[in-house]
């Protein structure tokens, strides 16, 4: 069975909310709480809420009136112009219980009191990075706005400007939210994939085709897993909200077969995350250097598939022979 804390543990790397997840969120909770009545912000532990004014208890009373997405926060406007911006971080999620619910544990970290429900902000990590902010003006909201452009509702000359904006490898700059908005580590993975793309692809050096190509994989790829989320979701409240999915073509595969060419995923693990590609339909067979594996074995390390295979058998090899002879 699928594990989601397993992977997080096996990739030694955060499983962020991205775009479709955080839009499905956003929908569920509009469709539970626009035109209600807050009626008391909980929260345990000092360390969630990250504003001193307006308070809590000032925001108690008031109705939501719209909620929406800021890049991977979401955002509950309420009357008088009174805004809660959420956070999710690593590993918070967020869960529809019945009103009053006790924010048991540790992982129970925030709770939003309504009159038919409460929803219940988690976070599983020992770690805790989910925040929420109170603001009382838009401008003070607006100063947590990184710019990034909207992925589905930018023309090809504007994300071809985002894209040339500055010069960075691809999955930097599909990771940055001053350029796009709501992308992460998995499905700019993803992306890169279906538009068969490297992710070390210097941006200033991709062709106007090129350009049109990752465009539509973009869109593509959100609108369909946003589509796939929201059916899987139906008239519930989101619940397995993860950057990894089962069916997805490269993010999280390493060592299995891509589904367009059968060749094994790669991966370049650096920080806290990695990149997931396939080296037969994005670096033309070479295989790209790992930043810690890579300057271990200097010259020994494999440049192509080919050579991979060829190491990988002689250490075969050289295991049989060694049980062989013991």
């Amino acid at each position: 069975m699928y594990c989601e804390q397993s992977y997080i543990d096996c990739l030694g790397g955060p499983l962020v909310p991205e775009l479709p997840d955080i839009t499905v969120y956003v929908e569920a909770i509009a469709a539970r709480v626009v035109g209600r009545q807050v009626l008391a912000i909980r929260t345990n532990g000092p360390f969630v809420l990250r504003t001193v004014a307006p308070s809590p208890s000032e925001l108690a009373g008031r109705e939501v009136k719209a909620v929406s997405r800021l890049g991977k926060r979401i955002v509950l406007e309420l009357d008088s112009e009174r805004f809660v911006s959420i956070h999710l971080m690593v590993s918070g999620r967020l869960h529809w219980k019945p009103t009053g619910a006790r924010l048991a544990g540790k992982a129970a970290v925030a709770a939003f009191d309504f009159e038919h429900g409460s929803l219940i902000l988690t976070e599983a990590a020992s770690r805790k990075r989910a925040a929420i902010h109170l603001f009382d003006h838009r401008e003070s909201l607006a100063e947590l706005d990184r710019g990034g452009l909207e992925p589905l509702t930018s023309t090809l000359e504007q994300f071809t400007e985002a894209l040339r904006r500055e010069n960075h490898t691809l999955k930097r700059t599909l990771t940055d939210p001053r350029l796009f908005s709501g992308i992460g580590n998995s499905y700019s993975d993803e992306i890169l994939h279906a538009a068969q793309l490297s992710p070390i692809r210097w941006t200033s050096r991709l062709t106007d085709a090129e350009c049109a190509r990752l465009f539509d994989a973009t869109q593509s790829l959100i609108q369909t897993w946003t589509e796939r989320l929201r059916a899987e979701c139906g008239n519930g409240f989101p619940s397995k909200v993860t950057a990894f999915r089962p069916d997805m073509a490269v993010h999280g595969k390493y060592g299995q077969p891509c589904p367009r060419c059968g060749a094994e995923v790669q991966h370049i693990v650096y920080a806290e995350n990695e990149c997931n590609y396939c080296p037969t339909c994005q670096t033309h067979g070479k295989l790209l250097a790992d930043r810690g594996l890579s300057r271990l074995l200097k010259g020994d390390w494999p440049k192509t598939v080919a050579e991979l295979e060829e190491r990988k058998a002689a250490m075969r090899d050289t295991v049989s022979i060694h049980i062989d002879t013991n």
